[in-house]
């Protein structure tokens, strides 16, 4: 996995020209006037979920992995707890092809928190857990783009 901000891109370009067409769109386009939902950018090969929700406890939130698609996690407002692990590391359950869901069930190594411009880039062995609050819940809206790797 990879955790950076928006504003530092410059650093990273060793990243795939998948990764950094996701963020050249977080560039030109205004993610916030987006609607929640699924916005196609290239079919089945690259896509933005958009989702507002309420952070909340880790006990109230799944472990998940993915198997066919990056997730590229862009905060757009508000604050939220990612918690994360290796997939080595936690107990496996079966793997639902039709969402590229991977449920997990385990205990973080570590965790990220996502403020605006924030990215953490998850991997196939990623294992990570979602919308967990910091300081108390929160609303929050956020950008997370999809790009197939198989």
């Amino acid at each position: 996995m990879i955790f950076g901000n928006i504003r530092n891109l410059s650093e990273y370009s060793y990243l795939d020209s998948q990764i950094k067409e996701c963020f050249d769109y977080v560039k030109e386009h205004d993610l916030m006037s987006f609607e929640k939902g699924t916005h196609k950018i290239d079919g089945d090969r690259l896509f933005v979920n958009i989702v507002e929700y309420t952070t909340t406890t880790p006990e109230e939130r799944f472990w998940e992995a993915h198997r066919q698609y990056l997730d590229i996690h862009v905060m757009l407002d508000g604050p939220e707890q990612i918690d994360v692990n290796f997939i080595e590391n936690m107990e496996q359950k079966e793997f639902q092809p039709e969402g590229d869901f991977l449920p997990l069930d385990g205990e973080p190594n570590s965790h990220v928190v996502l403020n605006e411009g924030d990215f953490l880039i998850c991997y196939p062995h990623d294992a990570h857990r979602t919308a967990v609050q910091v300081d108390g819940p929160k609303a929050i809206k956020k950008a997370i783009f999809k790009v197939k790797i198989q």
